[in-house]
């Protein structure tokens, strides 16, 4: 990846704290560059939100979120933030909604069969070539981590870097299995998915923010869906990556 440098009009590090109000700022109506559109790909439509023109020298920058979550509820404070508008105005921003998440979703009809996180991973082929970018910088977070890992280790050529955070490579062992059944029947969807997205202490000392989080992930996803898609998360497998000169032929990340 060649080096790409670009004039600053103002210093990235000010030391001001700037905050979204609420994650309607995101798409507010006074950022009317961002569109929407829904891709057909191998395993259903994907829903997307782009902003920006691509350019043929320099990588999409490609969000994916966590479970129980969407593009605006993830990464809308991020985005917001002046800092982060100094990065994205040099790159278009490619924010994918994993299928059913975004607000306003219909609900799948029963037997539904949501895509595996393997199947996940094999759907983005289908955004670039839409878009036609020729490589990304995906930024994941949780499920949305493991997604684009996946796609990295199978699509090498299509992405210049990775930025995931809280990713869990290893699939569930029988204990977290059992766990994980036992939570669903004595706790709501959301607080289940509440426990995925916060550390313990981070419930008892943060019920402010916690509680925000339940009416957000209650009231702007659909819940069948999202059962869905947290069923899905739990059941994958480990993506078997291994430091090189470990294992013989060993897979990672380049």
């Amino acid at each position: 990846m060649s080096e790409l440098r670009f004039p600053e009009e103002k210093p990235l590090l000010r030391g001001q704290d700037t905050e979204m109000e609420s994650v309607d700022t995101f798409l507010s109506a006074a950022d009317t560059d961002w569109k929407e559109h829904d891709i057909e790909t191998p395993y259903g439509m994907l829903h997307v939100v782009i902003r920006g023109t691509p350019k043929s020298n320099r990588p999409a920058i490609l969000t994916y979120h966590d479970v129980g979550l969407n593009h605006k509820l993830c990464f809308s404070t991020l985005f917001g933030y002046e800092d982060m508008q100094e990065i994205t105005k040099h790159f278009v921003v490619c924010h994918v909604d994993a299928p059913g998440q975004q607000v306003g979703a219909s609900q799948f009809p029963q037997g539904y069969q949501y895509p595996t996180m393997e199947n996940l991973a094999d759907m983005l082929p289908s955004v670039l070539q839409h878009f036609g970018f020729q490589t990304i910088i995906g930024i994941g977070v949780g499920a949305g981590s493991y997604v684009l890992a996946k796609f990295a280790l199978i699509f090498p050529e299509m992405v210049e870097g990775l930025v995931l955070v809280n990713i869990d490579p290893n699939g569930k062992g029988w204990i977290d299995w059992a766990a994980s059944k036992l939570s669903g029947l004595t706790s709501s969807l959301p607080d289940t998915v509440l426990s995925h997205l916060f550390s313990q202490e981070e419930l008892m000392n943060n019920t402010e923010l916690v509680q925000n989080y339940r009416q957000q992930i209650s009231s702007c996803v659909n819940q069948s869906n999202l059962q869905l898609f947290w069923s899905m998360y739990n059941s994958r497998r480990d993506l078997e990556m291994n430091r090189p000169g470990t294992v013989p032929n060993a897979k990672t990340l380049r």
